[in-house]
């Protein structure tokens, strides 16, 4: 009889646990690999729970050259997400030229974050509020959205429900986050963990304006998006 409740037990549990994760796939209409890869991911994060220790030394093991890399007193870290580039630019003490990691996913459209469910990858500039080292997407940064200025904006347009949650974070699967796969998230949350995350600063560009201004990339029927769009640049002009 106990194996038999343990078995009905298991099977409970797996059937909840494919359910919860066929709901979250259908809220962010994913495709079977990524439901799969969506699914292999919480199970490892679930397995596991590591913590942020754990990590950074597992990276270490495997990245020695890291721990040079962040090795300046009080350094800085820059991230610059480029959406129309579809790139990730980090400058990191010890680098003498950043390093650029391709988007391994992408959703929504240039222009900011409006809303919970629009699909959005924000627009902004930001930091980073915790490190998460048991991510269903292997590791994975929270990014501050919505900031003052993102509920500010909210506030004069009458919109509520911004939403959150997004995140920097290993594996191709994305709805308004950051995705840039395992090998580069590993780089990204061992540099953040080194130098602390007051000190990382997160800049979300709907494209590289040190390019020079694109004002096909910039329209918009908000008023306020120009304004934003010159902060960005004006973020992106400055030094590590």
């Amino acid at each position: 009889m106990k194996i038999r409740n343990i078995a009905i037990g298991v099977v409970v549990g797996g059937v909840i646990f494919a359910s919860g994760v066929a709901a979250v796939a259908w809220q962010k209409g994913l495709s079977i690999r990524e439901t799969v890869e969506l699914g292999a991911g919480v199970i490892a994060a679930k397995a596991s729970r590591h913590t942020i220790a754990d990590r950074t030394a597992a990276i270490l093991a495997k990245k020695p050259q890291l721990k040079d890399v962040a090795a300046s007193a009080g350094g800085k870290l820059r991230i610059l997400v480029f959406k129309n580039e579809r790139s990730v630019e980090v400058h990191a003490p010890g680098w003498e030229a950043p390093r650029i990691y391709p988007m391994t996913a992408f959703s929504g459209t240039l222009g900011p974050k409006l809303r919970e469910g629009d699909g959005q990858i924000p627009e902004g500039i930001y930091g980073i509020e915790y490190l998460n080292p048991n991510s269903s997407y292997y590791l994975s940064l929270k990014v501050t959205y919505p900031n003052a200025s993102d509920r500010a904006r909210a506030k004069a347009d009458g919109r509520t429900d911004l939403g959150g949650d997004i995140m920097i974070h290993g594996k191709a699967v994305t709805i308004g986050c950051v995705p840039v796969g395992d090998d580069a998230i590993e780089d990204i949350f061992y540099l953040a963990s080194a130098v602390g995350i007051k000190n990382v600063s997160v800049v979300i560009a709907p494209y590289d304006m040190r390019k020079g201004r694109r004002p096909e990339l910039e329209r918009s029927p908000l008023k306020w998006y120009q304004n934003l769009c010159d902060e960005i640049q004006t973020a992106l002009s400055g030094k590590p």
